[in-house]
């Protein structure tokens, strides 16, 4: 196997480091890249808290390199202890890795003159090729006075520094990091980041839910079901009399169309076992069902058995007799959210603006009975008895 080394402080690794390691693989076809965060770096003697810092360098730097094959961490520094010098880092990593040829040595451009002055270079010379890249010089070739080979990748303005720098003054710095170095980053309360609080078991839900809905939806369904998503949970708050949970907003408006991919014979059967009579408009349209089915995915496979959010999944399509706050919200939430073309913009701003839930939903019902009707489309008699009830009762 044909190896290249970059080790660094890793302090944080950040997008940079990847995107170089990336470059080098494609550029020169290396079949690994071996990151190997340092202990103390020669380069850093100064620096304070490194030797501290190294479990929470040596996992971020794991976790960001989770799904590529081509890329592993190697704690060999951190386990030696002491200055990590390149010298014992290459030897250790060809009596264990016994590469097929001299192994790559990954150093920037900016040390790259003073490579001579490190520790026994001419030893690192003989067991290892260098390769330069570039950090400092985008457009010019240095006149290097060793073996080496430059790499023409492109200079990405991220430093270590930079991010903890801006973590510090509370500036934007999260996307210039992988998302599993934001994250342990966010949980331990690193680089003096306020730790972020326990993730609750209704986040956990959520998270798994809006997977499920990631995996198994379309593209296009999925973006739906988020935008449904936010708009209930905006929702949620605009009401606070009907004492909503924002997140049980979120939650329903994500998993409202969970069953939407299924098969009719899958609906059919999912439907069956939630106690409620089939519909002869269901029977003869099958996909409708596709909300109730939600419903029991949200309760057998989540153990979701919160009635409030069960009912807005199971009734987003048809409605329903004696309908609560929140299943009008996530109605409101999927006949109205921001990717649904061809919705009266009065009635958009009114869900925006309105005070009234109970007339936001009534003119959602008028829209999509309006719409079924224009399309000469079939409609539910339960559909057209709510909004006669609901015109009643909010007149």
């Amino acid at each position: 196997m044909k190896l290249a080394v970059l080790g660094g402080s890793f302090n944080p690794l950040h997008l940079g480091h990847l995107f170089l390691a990336d470059a080098v693989l494609s550029e020169l076809h290396y079949d690994r890249v071996i990151l190997v965060p340092a202990y103390r770096s020669p380069f850093k003697l100064a620096a304070a808290g490194m030797e501290n810092s190294a479990r929470d360098r040596l996992e971020m730097t794991a976790a960001s390199i989770a799904d590529d094959p081509r890329l592993t961490v190697d704690d060999c520094e951190i386990r030696r202890e002491g200055v990590s010098y390149a010298v014992d880092t290459i030897a250790d990593i060809i009596r264990r890795y016994a590469p097929d040829e001299k192994p790559g040595l990954i150093i920037g451009d900016d040390l790259a003159a003073d490579f001579p002055q490190w520790n026994k270079s001419d030893e690192i010379l003989a067991m290892a090729d260098i390769i330069i890249a570039r950090r400092l010089h985008s457009d010019t070739v240095l006149n290097i006075p060793y073996p080496c080979t430059h790499i023409t990748n492109d200079v990405m303005e991220i430093s270590s520094g930079m991010v903890r720098e801006k973590i510090a003054a509370g500036a934007a710095w999260r996307y210039l990091v992988p998302a599993a170095v934001r994250a342990v980053i966010e949980s331990r309360g690193l680089y003096g980041l306020n730790p972020r609080p326990t993730e609750s078991p209704a986040q956990s839900l959520i998270l798994r839910v809006e997977a499920a809905a990631r995996e198994n939806l379309s593209l296009e369904r999925f973006l739906h079901s988020r935008n449904t998503a936010l708009m209930a949970r905006d929702l949620c708050r605009r009401f606070p009399a009907y004492k909503l949970d924002p997140e049980l907003g979120y939650l329903a408006g994500m998993a409202h169309d969970l069953g939407k991919q299924l098969s009719e014979k899958e609906l059919i059967k999912l439907a069956k076992s939630d106690g409620r009579r089939i519909l002869p408009l269901e029977k003869e349209k099958p996909s409708l069902l596709h909300g109730r089915a939600s419903a029991v995915l949200l309760k057998e496979r989540f153990n979701v058995h919160n009635e409030a959010v069960l009912e807005a999944a199971a009734l987003h399509t048809l409605g329903g007799k004696n309908m609560g706050p929140l299943a009008k919200i996530v109605y409101i939430a999927d006949k109205m959210e921001v990717s649904r073309e061809k919705v009266d913009p009065a009635v958009r701003k009114l869900v925006y603006t309105g005070n009234d839930l109970d007339k936001i939903f009534v003119m959602a019902l008028e829209q999509t009975i309006s719409w079924l009707r224009a399309k000469k489309l079939k409609l539910s008699q339960d559909s057209i008895n709510l909004l006669e009830k609901m015109r009643r009762s909010s007149g």
